[in-house]
C-alpha cells in the first residue's frame, strides 16, 4: 500500500514537472519550483485558507517547464548567453542595452503551438465560469521569487484587465520577456542568482473589480520597527498598482493582532492619505487601464470602513499563522488585497513572506540620533529608523538615472523597479508620492537605506547639489534638514543582559516611537504622558471642541474646523485621537503594565491650545494652581475630563488593552482622590472593574505624610521626583536664581522618598519612580534599589546603561 502511494506521488510530481499549465487549486507552497512563489502561494491559500473564510480569486499558471520548453525549442539559451557575456550591471547604459536585446529576442520568438493551446484551454475554462472574454490579471511569478530571504516582487511585469484569448497570449509572452527587465537582471546579479537557473511562471487570475472600489497592501508586521504584533494595512481607490508603485499616498491603518484574535476591535491608528488618483479600466480606450482623478469628497474619506479594516487584519493573522506553521517558524507576510466594487466583497490576490524585518538581527539594537537641531524644510512618511545625508540629485525621469552619482540622495516623484540599479548606491531616497508599502519604501528597507515617501513637493523644495540630512529616526514623520547635521549611531548588544529584581520601565510620550522602543529590554511603561499627544496631535482645548459653535476666536475656530473635518462631532475627534495614541503605547508593550498619567497641563499651558484662552483663568502661579486632580471634578472642567475618561474606556473595553493602568497627578488630599475616582466611575472607569488599577503620583509632601491614607484610596504610587524635590525644598525649578539648589540627591528629598517607599510596602502597595533623577545620577538609582523600590522608569536612551548599574547595585546589596 505504501509503495502504491509513493508511486502515485511520483506520478503526480512527474505530471507537474511536464505540465505546461496547472490550475491554482492543483498547486501549493511546495510547488515553487514548478509555478514560482506567487502562484504557489495563491494555490496554497485557495486549498488551505478558503475553508477558513479567506477569499482568493481563482485562475491558472503556466509552469517553469513551459518557460524552459519555450527557451529550448527555440534554441534561445546560447543566443541569450552571448548577449550577457559582456554584461556589467554597474554600467547603467550597458545594462539597458543588454536588457533591451534580450527582451527583443524573447518577443520575436513565437510560443510553441502546444503551449498556446494549453493556455487557451485553461482560459476558456475560466470564461465558462465567469462569462465570455472574462477579465483577468496576468502576473509574472519567478521560481526564485517570494523566498523568505529575497523579494523579486515587481521585478517582472503585470498586466491588468486583460480580455480575450489574444490578449492573454500576448500578455503571457510579455511576461516571459520581462524576466530580462533591467531591474530583474540587476537584482539577480547582485543576489547571486544565475540568469539561466531562474525560470518564469505566469499566473492568470480572475480580476477583482477594485477599479470600482479600493485595494492595497498589508503586512502582518510593522514595516519600520519589526514589531510583530501589529498588522499594517494601506488602502487607496482603484486598482492596486498605484499603491504598489507609490503613485498615490494611501490611507494607513494599524491593527493590534493579539486582542483582535480575542474578538476586540483594536484599530490603533488611522491616517488619511491624499489618494489623488485611481487606476480604472480603460473602457473602449486604447490601453487596458488608465489613471483618473479622485473627487475631493472621496479623498477626504477613508477608503475602508472599520469592519473591512478588521476583516483584512483577521485574514492577515490567518495567513501568517498558516505560513508560520507550514515553515515551522514565525513568518510575517506581505499581502495584496482588493475590494470588488460590484459585490462589495474583499479578496486576497497575493501573499508572500516579508523579507526585511524577519531577517534582522534580534540580538543587536542599532539606533540613530540627531545631535544638532535644524530647520525642517520637508516632511513625509519615514521608512526605517536611520539617518542619511549627502547632496540631493533631483531626477524626474528614469531615462536620466545615468546622471546619478553614488552617495547622493535620490529625489524623485516616485520609483518603480526600473530605478533599482541606482537605488542601491543612494545614501537616502526622498519621493513626492507613495506610502509605507510602495516600491520605494520596500526597496529602501531591503537595501538598508533611509527613505521619506509621500512628501508632496520634494522635487520643487530640494535642488540638485544641495546638501541635506534625511532623518527617519524621529518617529513616523520623516524630516529633511538643510546641511549635513551631526548624528550618532549606537549599537547595543542585547545578549546576556542581567535580569534585575527592580522592574526596569520606560517613560514614553510619543506614540510614533512606541513600537520601536519595545526592542529595548523593559518591564513596561512607568509613565505614558498625555500632554505630548494633546499638544501635537489633538492641538485643541477639549472645551473648545465641546463648545465649538460658541468660540470667539475666529482663527482658532477655522483651525479646529480643519483638524476635525472628518468628524461631525468635534468631541469625538478628541476621544478617537487620544484613544488611538494611548492605545498604540499600551499595545506596543502589551501585556506588560503601561501606566498612563491623566492630563497634567497647567492653566497657562491649556490656554495655549487652540480655543483655550476662552476657558482658562489667568493664574499668578500656575505651577501650584488649577492643575491635575483639582480640575477633574471642577464644574468648569468636568466635561473636558469626561472626554479623557471616554478615550481611556475605549482603550480598555473596545481595544482590549487591559494592561493600561491610570494615574492621577497632583492629588493634594485623599479626599480629593476619592472625588476623582467618583468622577471616573461616573464616566465608566470603575477602579477594580475588569482589573482596572488606579495609581497616584507622589509629588507633593502631603502624598508622603498621608501615604497611609492615600494607600486606602489608590492601588499604587509613582514618585514624580521633579515636583517632589521642588516642593520639599520650597523652590521654583524654573527660576535661574535658585536653580543651583535644585538637587534630588538632597538629604531632605531622599529621606522623604525613603519614607514613602516604606509606607507603601507596609500597606502592600506598588511604588515606582518616573522622574529624571535615576537617569541622570547612577548613585540615586542605587539609593532607590537599596530602599526596595518596585520599579524605576527611565528615558529610553538611559535604559541599558542604568540596567547594568542597577544589576550591580542589587548584587552588592
Amino acid at each position: 500500500m505504501l509503495e502504491k502511494r509513493r508511486n502515485q506521488e511520483t506520478d503526480r510530481l512527474l505530471s507537474k514537472e511536464q505540465a505546461l499549465v496547472l490550475p491554482f487549486n492543483a498547486v501549493g507552497i511546495a510547488d515553487i519550483p514548478f509555478v514560482g512563489g506567487k502562484n504557489a502561494s495563491l494555490g496554497e491559500m485557495i486549498q488551505e485558507l478558503r475553508p477558513k473564510g479567506v477569499k482568493v480569486p481563482t485562475g491558472f499558471a503556466t509552469t517553469a517547464y513551459a518557460y524552459r520548453y519555450f527557451i529550448t525549442t527555440a534554441g534561445l539559451e546560447a543566443r541569450l548567453r552571448k548577449i550577457f557575456a559582456a554584461l556589467d550591471v554597474e554600467d547603467v547604459d550597458n545594462l539597458q542595452q543588454c536588457g533591451k536585446k534580450a527582451r527583443s529576442l524573447m518577443l520575436e520568438t513565437r510560443f510553441p503551438l502546444d503551449l498556446q493551446e494549453a493556455i487557451a484551454r485553461s482560459y476558456q475554462a475560466l470564461c465558462q465560469e465567469y462569462g465570455e472574454d472574462t477579465d483577468v490579471a496576468v502576473r509574472s511569478s519567478a521560481t526564485a521569487e517570494d523566498l523568505p530571504d529575497a523579494s523579486f516582487a515587481g521585478q517582472q511585469e503585470t498586466y491588468l484587465n486583460v480580455h480575450g484569448l489574444k490578449g492573454v497570449l500576448e500578455s503571457c509572452h510579455q511576461c516571459f520577456a520581462s524576466i530580462f527587465t533591467d531591474r530583474a537582471i540587476s537584482y539577480r546579479q547582485l543576489r547571486g542568482f544565475d540568469h539561466f537557473e531562474v525560470a518564469l511562471s505566469v499566473g492568470v487570475q480572475k480580476m477583482v473589480r477594485s477599479d470600482l472600489a479600493s485595494s492595497g497592501v498589508m503586512f502582518s508586521i510593522d514595516t519600520e520597527t519589526g514589531f510583530k504584533d501589529a498588522a499594517l494595512i494601506t488602502a487607496a481607490y482603484g486598482l492596486g498598482e498605484n499603491v504598489v508603485q507609490g503613485a498615490v499616498n494611501p490611507d494607513e491603518y494599524l491593527v493590534f493582532k493579539p486582542t483582535l484574535k480575542k474578538g476586540y476591535k483594536p484599530i490603533l491608528q488611522k491616517h488619511l492619505g491624499s489618494k489623488e488618483i485611481k487606476m480604472v479600466y480603460d473602457q473602449g480606450g486604447m490601453k487596458l487601464t488608465k489613471n483618473v482623478s479622485v473627487l475631493p469628497s472621496e479623498r477626504n474619506q477613508f477608503a475602508l470602513n472599520e469592519d473591512e479594516i478588521l476583516q483584512l487584519a483577521n485574514w492577515a493573522c490567518i495567513i501568517e499563522d498558516h505560513y508560520s506553521q507550514a515553515r515551522g517558524m514565525d513568518t510575517p507576510m506581505d499581502i495584496e488585497w482588493a475590494k470588488d466594487g460590484i459585490t462589495g466583497e474583499l479578496f486576497i490576490i497575493q501573499a508572500r513572506p516579508e523579507t526585511v524585518q524577519s531577517q534582522k538581527s534580534k540580538t543587536v539594537l542599532k539606533s540613530y540620533k540627531i545631535k544638532e537641531k535644524g530647520e525642517v524644510i520637508l516632511t513625509g512618511r519615514s521608512v526605517g529608523e536611520m539617518i542619511g545625508q549627502g547632496k540631493a540629485r533631483v531626477i524626474l525621469d528614469a531615462n536620466q538615472i545615468n546622471l546619478f552619482q553614488p552617495g547622493e540622495i535620490l529625489v524623485t516623484n516616485r520609483t518603480d523597479p526600473d530605478w533599482e540599479p541606482i537605488m542601491k548606491s543612494a545614501s537616502a531616497i526622498v519621493t513626492n508620492a507613495g506610502g509605507r508599502t510602495c516600491h520605494a519604501a520596500i526597496i529602501a528597507r531591503e537595501m538598508g537605506i533611509p527613505a521619506i515617501v509621500g512628501c508632496g513637493n520634494a522635487t520643487t523644495v530640494l535642488q540638485t547639489g544641495q546638501e541635506i540630512t534625511v532623518s527617519c529616526a524621529e518617529g513616523e514623520t520623516g524630516k529633511v534638514y538643510p546641511g549635513l547635521l551631526k548624528f550618532q549611531i549606537q549599537e547595543l548588544t542585547l545578549e546576556n543582559l542581567p535580569r534585575t529584581r527592580t522592574k526596569i520601565m520606560m517613560n514614553v510620550g510619543n506614540p510614533e516611537e512606541a513600537l520601536g522602543l519595545t526592542a529595548i529590554p523593559n518591564d513596561g511603561v512607568g509613565l505614558a504622558r498625555m500632554e505630548f499627544i494633546i499638544t501635537n496631535h489633538i492641538k485643541a482645548h477639549p472645551l473648545a471642541l465641546l463648545y465649538f459653535d460658541q468660540l470667539e476666536d475666529e482663527l482658532a475656530k477655522y483651525k479646529i474646523a480643519e483638524l476635525t473635518a472628518q468628524y461631525e462631532n468635534k468631541a469625538e475627534f478628541f476621544i478617537a485621537q487620544l484613544a488611538q495614541d494611548i492605545g498604540t503605547i499600551a499595545a506596543a508593550f502589551y501585556p506588560k503594565p503601561v501606566i498612563v498619567r491623566l492630563s497634567d497641563f497647567k492653566s497657562n499651558e491649556y490656554a495655549n491650545l487652540l480655543g483655550g484662552r476662552q476657558f482658562e483663568p489667568k493664574e499668578e502661579n500656575p505651577m501650584l494652581g488649577w492643575r491635575g486632580a483639582s480640575r477633574y471634578y471642577d464644574p468648569h472642567y468636568r466635561e473636558g475630563f469626561a472626554l479623557e475618561c471616554q478615550a481611556m474606556k475605549r482603550v480598555r473595553d473596545e481595544m482590549g488593552l487591559t494592561n493600561m493602568i491610570l494615574m492621577v497627578p497632583f492629588c493634594r488630599t485623599p479626599e480629593e482622590g476619592k472625588r476623582v475616582l467618583e468622577e471616573m466611575a461616573a464616566n465608566g472607569l470603575v477602579k477594580g472593574e475588569n482589573g482596572l488599577e488606579v495609581y497616584v503620583m507622589c509629588e507633593l509632601p502631603s502624598n508622603v505624610v498621608l501615604a497611609d491614607e492615600f494607600s486606602q484610596v489608590f492601588d499604587g504610587f509613582s514618585i514624580g521626583s521633579n515636583d517632589l524635590t521642588q516642593l520639599t525644598l520650597g523652590l521654583d525649578r524654573d527660576s535661574e536664581l535658585v536653580a543651583h539648589l535644585f538637587d534630588e540627591r538632597n538629604q531632605a528629598v531622599k529621606r522623604t522618598i525613603a519614607k514613602v517607599i516604606a509606607t507603601a510596602k507596609q500597606f502592600n502597595r506598588k511604588i515606582g519612580i518616573c522622574g529624571q533623577a535615576p537617569s541622570d545620577y547612577p548613585e540615586f538609582a542605587r539609593f532607590l534599589v537599596q530602599e526596595g523600590i518596585d520599579s524605576i522608569s527611565f528615558n529610553p536612551d538611559s535604559v541599558i546603561k542604568t540596567l547594568l548599574e542597577i544589576a550591580a547595585a542589587e548584587g552588592n546589596g
